[in-house]
């Protein structure tokens, strides 16, 4: 006959389990303690930010306008081709000389992308006061900033003039081109050519960059603009749907539910 086995206890086997836990308790408190995973940044050299700068619109009194300002702007790829991007966008000044301005993205010419208004901006001559109101961000904000512009000051397009330019650099031509009518308004035609000498900033080839714009003195603005050069490309700017009469008083004042942030200097506390 076998002999019989003795059956351990219940009390027994309570007593095994626990130990058996505690064991593994105190091997893993002598394991190392598990990293958390480290934030992983990507780092990238080279690059350009670029920003287009659009017509100029002045302070002018007594001069009101709506109008929509078309943009054109076409960056050469290597070996041949350009990219071009494209947008258009509302501005108006009333009477007072205040502006409004439409920012819209720029899109791919001809490639289905459906641009947006993120910007609008107000600014007020009397005032002092520049509202950009970012229209993408939440919560909607509109920055409070000063504004320079003054109807006491007289604002003339820029332009260059026939000669060599200094250090030898290269040499510049003005042109008038006489007088036109664009969207019902006479309009002055200006162009300056400029051609840059090998080595005037780093260049390797003789560079030559335009500028071309027809100038409206009834409302004080380019209805029509090229600019041309190695550093901005090709650019084009051209105004329709010209409207002389005063615009609505509704686009001076802000967007509904936005919160006004004063970054004005006279906001700031002393140092």
């Amino acid at each position: 006959m076998k002999p019989q086995t003795a059956q351990p206890t219940t009390a027994q086997t309570r007593a095994a389990f626990f130990n058996s836990v505690l064991g593994l308790v105190l091997f893993a408190a002598h394991l190392p303690a598990q990293q958390a995973k480290p934030l992983v940044i990507e780092m990238a050299d080279g690059g350009v930010n670029q920003a287009l700068q659009s017509i100029y619109i002045p302070v002018l009194l007594n001069a009101p306008f709506t109008a929509i300002v078309h943009t054109e702007w076409a960056r050469p790829m290597p070996g041949g081709g350009n990219i071009v991007s494209v947008n258009q966008r509302r501005v108006a000044r009333d009477t007072q000389g205040r502006i409004y301005e439409e920012r819209w993205f720029l899109v791919p010419k001809g490639g289905g992308t459906e641009s947006q208004m993120n910007l609008i901006q107000i600014a007020d001559p009397a005032a002092h006061t520049l509202y950009n109101c970012f229209m993408l961000e939440k919560p909607h904000r509109c920055v409070l900033e000063d504004y320079a512009g003054t109807a006491s000051a007289v604002y003339v397009p820029a332009t260059g003039t026939t000669g060599p330019l200094p250090n030898n650099a290269g040499y510049r031509t003005h042109e008038d081109l006489g007088v036109r009518y664009v969207e019902g308004l006479d309009c002055t035609g200006t162009r300056d050519t400029t051609t840059w000498n090998i080595g005037a900033f780093g260049n390797d080839r003789s560079v030559v960059a335009t500028r071309e714009f027809w100038h409206s003195a009834r409302i004080g603005i380019n209805l029509i603009s090229h600019v041309s050069g190695p550093h901005v490309g090709s650019q084009s700017f051209k105004v329709t749907d010209v409207n002389l009469a005063e615009p609505d008083p509704s686009l001076f004042q802000l967007p509904e539910g936005f919160v006004v942030v004063d970054h004005r200097r006279s906001a700031q506390p002393a140092p």
